[in-house]
């Protein structure tokens, strides 16, 4: 008996998703998930409120980076949508205006987990950053309120820290500043 072919998902199928879900496509296989949950948006926008100013503005830190919610990624074959993706300005000095999603790799990505998407965040995404040689990937999981920072090393990502709570830390790449991370369980 003949089994049938299984089409790789193409960018037409995320197109054609309706406006309220995230899609993604990962080693050809189309992922959809829902928009982010109340407690998971906030935790991503304490980081861009946090990242923002001193790195992507320059206030009170050394600038020089972009910082952007949700950039569409199209990396090779695999378009994916971080929670957060910083480029640093040596390497993308423009944002991009003739596509409307993004083919540089970031320096720096943030994902926030949700049930429905921590074993594709820490997973598949994590293969696609690595093999784009995206140097650092932060993972946030506001429900156990922890912060786990991986660095590239070689072919795969190290874990560098681990925080958790309302401690105050300095993660890299963004060491120059000291983060609170009450601000990412704040309601």
């Amino acid at each position: 008996m003949a089994h049938p072919v299984k089409r790789s998902a193409s960018y037409q199928d995320l197109l054609q998703l309706p406006e309220h879900v995230v899609g993604e496509i990962v080693d050809g296989d189309l992922h959809v998930s829902p928009r982010p949950a109340p407690r998971h948006a906030s935790a991503a926008a304490g980081l861009i409120e946090e990242l923002g100013p001193p790195f992507k503005r320059g206030r009170g830190g050394p600038g020089g980076w972009m910082i952007l919610p949700e950039p569409e990624l199209h990396l090779g074959a695999d378009v994916v949508v971080p929670d957060l993706g910083g480029w640093r300005r040596a390497r993308m000095p423009e944002m991009p205006v003739d596509l409307p999603y993004f083919v540089i790799s970031p320096d720096w990505v943030g994902e926030v987990l949700s049930p429905s998407t921590a074993s594709l965040d820490r997973g598949r995404k994590l293969g696609v950053y690595a093999r784009e040689r995206v140097g650092h990937f932060w993972i946030v999981d506001a429900i156990a309120q922890t912060l786990e920072i991986l660095r590239l090393d070689g072919e795969t990502y190290r874990i560098v820290g681990v925080h958790a709570g309302d401690a105050k830390i300095r993660a890299e790449p963004f060491d120059a500043i000291e983060l609170d991370l009450a601000i990412l369980w704040a309601r």
